[in-house]
């Protein structure tokens, strides 16, 4: 099965961009380089793969959880990005750190294991880009305390 969407984007000036994701309702993504080149008034395209990437690592994570019946109380995620030059002297993105941090039970976080072997193969943005950028994952989860209410 295959399935197909579109992105348009139009120049402001400069090197800006707004970009329409094809998503009714979101309305307008405003893009940019960073200087010098541009002026940062927006993301560029290098920031929103991190984006992408971290974004698709941690819905799945989280699909797989939930399958599990896990509760999940939070999910956080930070990702880094390490750029540098390639041997013709261009710049590119050498390789993507993601850190996940979902927060569970104590209970809870001892029985992710088997999510935890499994969510990277079915992150779409991640398994397309592995075959040009090192993509590292790692997984804390952040044990929640219990709320205890008075009466």
């Amino acid at each position: 099965m295959t399935s197909s969407y579109r992105v348009s984007m139009d120049l402001v000036d400069g090197y800006r961009f707004d970009v329409d994701l094809g998503v009714e309702g979101t309305g307008v993504l405003r893009m940019d380089e960073p200087p010098p080149l541009g002026e940062g008034a927006g993301p560029n395209a290098a920031r929103l793969l991190a984006a992408a990437v971290g974004n698709c690592l941690a819905s799945s994570a989280l699909f797989c959880l939930r399958k599990a019946r896990i509760d999940v109380r939070g999910m956080s995620a930070a990702v880094k990005a390490e750029t540098g030059r390639n041997e013709k002297g261009r710049v590119r993105i050498h390789r993507i750190d993601v850190a996940l941090y979902p927060e569970v039970s104590e209970e809870d976080g001892e029985r992710i294991g088997r999510c935890m072997t499994l969510f990277e193969d079915f992150c779409m943005v991640t398994e397309s880009v592995r075959g040009g950028i090192e993509v590292d994952v790692d997984v804390e989860p952040v044990i929640a305390a219990d709320v205890v209410t008075s009466t």
